[in-house]
């Protein structure tokens, strides 16, 4: 099993003042992050693309970018993609270019976007939200297929054949499509033979094994190879000293954001009792200690008949800096140990 943390840069303020941090500080800080994880062995780290004021991350390959100058081991990836509010010329140029300077360790996760501000702030229609995307994934595929392409749609002028560069380092870009909750979208990343990245930030694993059977259904149908469908799963994640010492840690900052966007979308404030359960043996969120998270890491392969990736959303710890970087050094050299060892491979 690959491990690894994903980001949203987020901007939280200090709980004593209000304050919040400025963005070099944080930026500065997130970049030292990814550094932590290089050298505790961890496969991977990804960069979310937002497009709000709470978060650094409208632009992720640029991030990833600067991490690839200090890393030299771990792969890089976005988490995700909001590829159906862009132009995916620009984006496989992006990370082509990314790929380049990281020699080989790009990745691109892509998807449809949790948020809609992406959609009027670059001129779109959110009623053609799922048409974007399969237009635009259709067309970056075929853009790692080939450097000068004929291509023609609806939503972005035709291709006559032009040349599209860089081109990356790989062969192929790796590409995982990330999913929520919707069916359509774990049967068409079946459909179409692509590593499946699930977000659970809630609930419980058992509860998405439904739609992950569904996803190997429709590889099966299409014809794919079983083991390269792979399954990869992106959870609320933080690890310290003793499951005390990581809740305590994390749900300051879970709180406060899942109260602001909370309040957008009409849920009801978030409570410690509700953070604890979510926390606890049956709960989705991978916090506690080393033992406690590498036992949940391995239920939540069990639970979902196996995955190839868990990525570990901490962002909502960053006000804690030396927790966060302990939390990503335990994280590499004391949970992801145990999980090998229990031989959770894909």
């Amino acid at each position: 099993m690959e491990i690894g943390i994903d980001s949203f840069a987020a901007m939280l303020p200090d709980p004593a003042t209000g304050k919040l941090p400025s963005g070099t500080d944080r930026m500065a800080d997130l970049i030292a992050e990814v550094e932590v994880a290089d050298r505790a062995g961890l496969d991977v780290f990804g960069i979310g693309e937002h497009h709000r004021a709470e978060f650094l991350d409208s632009a992720p390959a640029v991030i990833l970018a600067a991490a690839a100058a200090r890393t030299s081991q771990i792969r890089l990836t976005s988490a995700v993609t909001v590829l159906s509010a862009a132009d995916p010329v620009r984006v496989f140029q992006e990370f082509a270019t990314l790929d380049l300077i990281a020699k080989g360790r790009a990745e691109i996760v892509v998807g449809r976007g949790s948020f809609g501000e992406a959609f009027p702030l670059f001129g779109l229609d959110t009623r053609a939200y799922d048409d974007l995307f399969a237009e635009k994934l259709d067309l970056f595929l075929k853009l790692g297929e080939t450097t000068n392409l004929t291509w023609e749609g609806r939503f972005r002028p035709a291709l006559s054949g032009q040349g599209v560069f860089p081109r990356p380092h790989q062969p192929r870009l790796p590409l995982w499509i990330g999913v929520g909750g919707t069916p359509q979208s774990f049967a068409r990343a079946g459909a179409l033979g692509l590593p499946l990245m699930v977000a659970i930030i809630g609930g419980s694993f058992e509860r998405f094994r439904p739609l992950v059977d569904l996803y190997r259904e429709a590889g099966a149908r299409a014809g794919h190879d079983p083991e390269k469908l792979a399954v990869g799963v992106h959870a609320m994640g933080f690890v310290g000293e003793t499951d005390a010492a990581a809740g305590d840690a994390f749900f300051p900052g879970w709180a406060h954001l899942t109260a602001k966007i909370g309040r957008e979308r009409g849920w009801s404030p978030p409570t410690r009792r509700q953070f604890e359960q979510m926390a606890g043996p049956q709960g989705a969120f991978l916090i506690g200690d080393p033992k406690t998270v590498a036992a949940k890491m391995l239920h939540a392969s069990e639970a979902l008949g196996g995955v190839s990736r868990i990525t570990f959303q901490m962002s909502t710890a960053s006000l804690e800096t030396a927790a966060m970087k302990r939390s990503i050094e335990l994280l590499g050299t004391e949970v992801a140990p145990i999980v090998r060892a229990a031989g959770a491979n894909p």
